[in-house]
């Protein structure tokens, strides 16, 4: 009888193995959490980013109220994108990872870069965004939403020194909420 139930017991603890948690479940759920908060927030700060460079090139005023590009000059119409292709050219020129329209590259670094995005990227890639489709640049937010969620996750893994099978994880968690979140 006792061999029996010792049997059942141990087919009842296989069957639940995969079920048990350690602290490196919790230490992946607190990054998850952590990085997933912070790409929506980058996602967010994005929007604003965007409103606010509209507003000041097409309207003049400092605002992050979301605004319309409508009822404008033809001269304004061809003027105002040229203004922005310029300005983002000079922040291409300090900054090389600004290129490009930031899903590929977020893949490329997760994929081959260690998931390791530098500051420069984290700062640079939503300032570009928003003044090229703020001026009127035929672009979508996606793009950059993802490579800024993915450079605050990649950022929170390089700050807390996170092994690289986590520091791989978190930008693709924080993009997806920052995707989630921004659009």
């Amino acid at each position: 009888m006792r061999a029996m139930a010792s049997i059942s017991s141990n087919r009842q603890q296989r069957r639940l193995a995969d079920y048990s948690a350690d602290y490196r479940m919790l230490l992946l759920v607190a990054t998850a959490t952590v990085a997933g908060t912070g790409g929506a927030f980058s996602a967010q700060a994005l929007l604003k980013l965007i409103a606010l460079a509209t507003n000041i090139l097409w309207y003049a005023r400092l605002s992050f109220a979301p605004a319309l590009i409508e009822h404008h000059s033809v001269l304004l119409v061809l003027l105002i994108p040229v203004v922005g292709g310029l300005i983002i050219g000079l922040m291409a020129r300090f900054g090389d990872k600004i290129r490009g329209h930031g899903i590929p590259e977020a893949i490329e670094t997760i994929l081959y870069g260690e998931s390791r995005l530098s500051p420069k990227v984290a700062l640079l890639k939503p300032l570009s965004s928003a003044v090229s489709i703020g001026s009127g640049g035929p672009f979508g937010a996606e793009g950059p939403i993802i490579m800024t969620g993915g450079a605050v996750g990649s950022l929170f893994a390089q700050l807390f020194r996170l092994s690289a099978a986590i520091r791989r994880l978190d930008p693709v968690r924080s993009s997806r909420h920052a995707l989630r979140r921004g659009c």
